[in-house]
This record gives structure tokens, C-alpha cells and sequence, in this order.
């Protein structure tokens, strides 16, 4: 496992995390684009890591939570 996949995964916690704090803290709206980005891009890196160590479950969550946020970046853009 290289650095750069630990650096991926790692980013990926901490974006879903600050994504939920900023919301949870009222610092953010969740219809932002900041917000939804965090999300994807935080489920991304969790993706990566996750089937690069064959860890299956948290790779289909973050799948999923990576669509969704997608599907509402798209729905702030149109």
C-alpha cells in the first residue's frame, strides 16, 4: 500500500466528516455545492482505499453515498 492510497483514504474520511460537522454545526447548508462535493468526493476516497484492501462493505456504502451526492450536485447545477 503506497502512501498516496493511505493519503486518499484518509482525505476521504476527514471530507465526510467535516461535511457532517459544517451541517451539524450550521455552518453549511446542505444544498451547497460544497457540501455535496465534500460528500462525493470523501466517498470516492473511501471507495479507492476500501476495494484497493478488498474491504467490500464500506466500498458499497460509499458507492451508494457517492451517487447520491452526484445525483445532488447534479440537481444543484440544472
Amino acid at each position: 500500500m503506497s502512501l498516496l492510497d493511505e493519503i486518499i483514504g484518509w482525505y476521504g474520511t476527514f471530507a465526510i466528516v467535516l461535511s457532517y460537522a459544517l451541517v451539524s454545526f450550521n455552518f453549511l447548508s446542505s444544498s451547497t455545492i460544497l457540501y455535496q462535493t465534500l460528500n462525493f468526493t470523501g466517498a470516492a476516497g473511501i471507495v479507492y482505499i476500501s476495494l484497493k484492501k478488498k474491504a467490500y462493505q464500506p466500498g458499497v456504502l460509499n458507492i451508494i453515498w457517492a451517487v447520491i451526492a452526484l445525483i445532488a450536485i447534479i440537481k444543484l447545477l440544472i
